[in-house]
């Protein structure tokens, strides 16, 4: 396997740190409620509407996806300042995946967690 081609699973690949970020389970949950709602949000309506997320794990993950071009900042100079995050066109077309994972996750629930309590009520 040569590593400098560009194989998608070799740890030299630049794609893995992409995928990384889209990974990340914040990440997803930020691209695709900026997709949901179509417009910037502010940075408490995201925490507002992403329950569980950590005000350091929401900053983490939208500086990471500003820096992948992903994300938009903007900063109203207001006082106080104003924050708004919105999607880049590249954001839209990630946003599309988590889509597509969201809807999928929402299909397959069921069966996810019924495969689950399956397994688990396996005999040692």
């Amino acid at each position: 396997m040569d590593t400098d081609s560009g194989f998608v699973y070799a740890k030299a690949c630049p794609s893995r740190t992409v995928v990384d970020v889209l990974a990340n389970k914040w990440s997803l949950y930020i691209l695709g409620l900026l997709r949901q709602h179509e417009r910037p949000l502010r940075f408490t309506e995201l925490r507002r509407r992403i329950e569980g997320v950590t005000q350091k794990s929401l900053t983490q993950a939208l500086r990471n996806l500003e820096r992948d071009g992903l994300v938009s900042r903007t900063v109203y100079p207001t006082i106080p300042p104003r924050v708004e995050y919105g999607l880049t066109a590249l954001g839209i077309e990630a946003g599309a995946l988590t889509t597509a994972i969201a809807d999928w996750s929402r299909a397959n629930a069921s069966r996810v967690h019924a495969a689950r309590a399956s397994y688990d009520n396996r005999p040692d």
